[in-house]
């Protein structure tokens, strides 16, 4: 098991810190990643390089929804006497149904594309990239949220680690997201201090998102195995409506089924090899939820 003693103040100090800090992880990963537009590079490399880190990052998100939500969600369901179909398969299927609808009323614009979606308005394209990135990062902060707050309230450090493996695939997964909201920009009229400036803010949902899910969390604790689905769900609906489709625009797609194959490998071993083992824990979620 890693040691994570460095955080460990910062975790027993609630679950709002804990968030902060997983969240806060993620959030400077989405910098990271837009701070690429200052690296010197050609419009056709950036093109390249663009699909290449869309299938990675879906290839993380498939994995973590997989590890990070779904089996963690099944196993909550059966602690607490519950069969673990059915919060699962309801919890992914509104977890779907909550983005496509956020899709269908939300303007955005998603980087590989010169056409708004959603309702048509007066915005420009700078405003609709950062809202497409958002419809990313609502399920994303979400599901940080949850895994960091149960660290926390449970001091498990099997739940410690999985919030960690968690939070650290997120963070991979935004580099190249971040950099997939700054480089069309950088490649067009955009300056590159607008282009990086964007993909900072793009990625400012996520602590967001995690904070409202802690201070709703004396609420949803007893339908966490739903929310945890709920999640995966939403999160794999941006997988495969945006992420996959946006790693094979060049045509070397067998390079953008590779890198999703990559992502979903590193994610995989983040999770089997830093995240929780299954064990009975101590507190039910429903003690937690009193605790709290």
């Amino acid at each position: 098991m890693p040691d994570f003693s460095f955080f460990t103040d910062l975790i027993q100090s609630g679950p709002l810190a804990a968030v902060l800090l997983g969240t806060g992880l993620s959030f400077a990963a989405t910098a990271l990643g837009a701070a690429v537009v200052f690296v010197p590079m050609s419009q056709q490399k950036a093109r390249t390089f663009q699909p290449l880190a869309m299938g990675f990052a879906a290839g993380i998100m498939i994995a973590a929804s997989v590890w990070s939500l779904l089996i963690p969600a099944m196993e909550h369901a059966q602690e607490n006497g519950v069969s673990g179909w059915l919060p699962t398969t309801g919890g992914f299927l509104l977890g779907v149904a909550f983005v496509a609808l956020l899709d269908k009323i939300t303007p955005h614009m998603h980087p590989d594309s010169e056409t708004p979606e959603g309702p048509s308005v007066k915005l420009d394209r700078t405003t609709l990239l950062v809202s497409a990135v958002t419809l990313h990062n609502i399920p994303e902060g979400m599901s940080l949220g949850l895994a960091f707050s149960i660290a926390a309230l449970s001091q498990d450090p099997a739940a410690l680690s999985g919030a960690f493996a968690l939070a650290l695939g997120m963070s991979i997964q935004n580099i190249p997201e971040g950099a997939a909201v700054s480089l069309p920009l950088a490649c067009g009229t955009t300056s590159r201090a607008k282009a990086f400036a964007v993909g900072v803010f793009s990625g400012a949902m996520e602590p967001l998102f995690g904070v409202l899910t802690v201070l709703a969390l004396s609420l949803v604790v007893p339908y966490l195995p739903w929310l945890l689905a709920f999640a995966a769900g939403a999160m794999m609906y941006v997988v495969v409506e945006e992420l996959i489709p946006a790693a094979h625009l060049t045509e070397h797609s067998d390079l953008g089924t590779l890198s999703v194959m990559a992502g979903f490998v590193v994610m995989m071993l983040l999770d089997t090899t830093l995240g929780r083992k299954k064990a009975q824990p101590e507190k039910s979620p429903t003690v937690l939820c009193e605790s709290f």
